[in-house]
């Protein structure tokens, strides 16, 4: 497993949550040269964009349930996923998405800050 799914505090995935995944994938993958995997999800299709053989992000379609407009996400790595769902809370966040295990992959919290900025933590198991 990269470094970057097990240290924490680093940026480890980028995420994308769009109105029309296959255009944005066509337009990332000819301005960045991204690869792409195809992975089956609950909800649709996810699409891993990798540089080489090493995955650094996924484009979905953005799900009735999200609100907004499309955007991209980012994951930072933590130790312990709950533990900084509560410390993220005592430090004044709103919770968007509680902490949520995703199968095969590790457990995830997105909040927003006081501020406003959206962020995601996680904690990968090993995958």
């Amino acid at each position: 497993m990269d470094d970057r799914f097990k240290r924490h505090g680093a940026a480890s995935w980028v995420e994308l949550s769009t109105t029309d995944a296959k255009a944005a994938i066509v337009f990332y993958s000819q301005l960045f040269g991204w690869s792409t995997e195809e992975m089956p999800m609950q909800d649709g299709a996810y699409t891993v964009v990798k540089t080489g053989s090493d995955g650094i992000g996924g484009i979905m379609p953005l799900l009735p349930q999200m609100q907004g407009p499309p955007r991209w996400g980012i994951y930072i790595t933590v130790d312990d996923v709950d533990a900084t769902a509560a410390k993220a809370q005592q430090l004044g966040a709103t919770t968007i998405v509680p902490p949520t295990d995703i199968p095969d992959v590790g457990r995830f919290y997105t909040f927003q800050d006081p501020q406003g900025a959206v962020i995601s933590a996680i904690t990968y198991s090993n995958m």
